[in-house]
């Protein structure tokens, strides 16, 4: 684990955290000003709150790990699918509706990148073969969405492994230096 000071100082910081209480805020303002359709419990905001925390928490980590941009880019991307993928499923699913049972098969596209992480141990390569493992899964439950007959599963899926494996590309770079 390179600790390099790197996170030191960041200006993101306060951005990243304050992106995340504004977004759990913004249903809390919508139900106050009587928006029709936005009508979140407890739970909901508990549920996004532990969400948006565990993102912002893992970019701590992320500016721990490396001063490099490419990695930081690279853990950036994987965060923000990763949150992408548990809140449309949460929200309205994927494969149909969010009761679904076959919209399990994405909480198995990251499992594939928390366990490849892990293995890796958050180091660039590393990293670079989690994306890659987690763009290939991101299609196979793309193409397992098509066969059940939901094209926007696996448009979906399609343009998320893209972006995972953007993501792989990056760590890649990073992981040269």
């Amino acid at each position: 684990m390179q600790q390099d000071n790197a996170g030191k100082g960041n200006p993101w910081r306060l951005a990243v955290w304050g992106t995340a209480a504004g977004l759990l805020l913004l249903p809390a303002i919508a139900m106050q000003l009587g928006v029709e359709g936005v009508l979140w419990t407890a739970f909901d905001f508990i549920v996004m709150g532990v969400l948006l925390g565990s993102c912002c928490l893992a970019y701590e980590v992320a500016v721990r790990m490396s001063g490099s941009s490419a990695y930081r880019l690279g853990f950036a991307i994987a965060i923000v699918l990763g949150f992408l993928l548990v809140w449309i499923n949460l929200a309205v699913g994927i494969i149909g509706d969010e009761d679904n049972m076959a919209n399990a098969v994405f909480a198995g596209v990251l499992l594939v990148g928390a366990t490849g992480a892990l293995l890796g141990q958050l180091r660039a390569a590393g990293m670079a073969r989690a994306m890659v493992a987690t763009g290939i899964a991101q299609l196979l439950a793309g193409g397992y969405a098509l066969a059940l007959g939901s094209m926007e599963g696996g448009m979906l899926s399609g343009a998320f492994a893209a972006l995972w494996f953007t993501s792989a590309a990056l760590f890649h770079k990073a992981a040269r230096r």
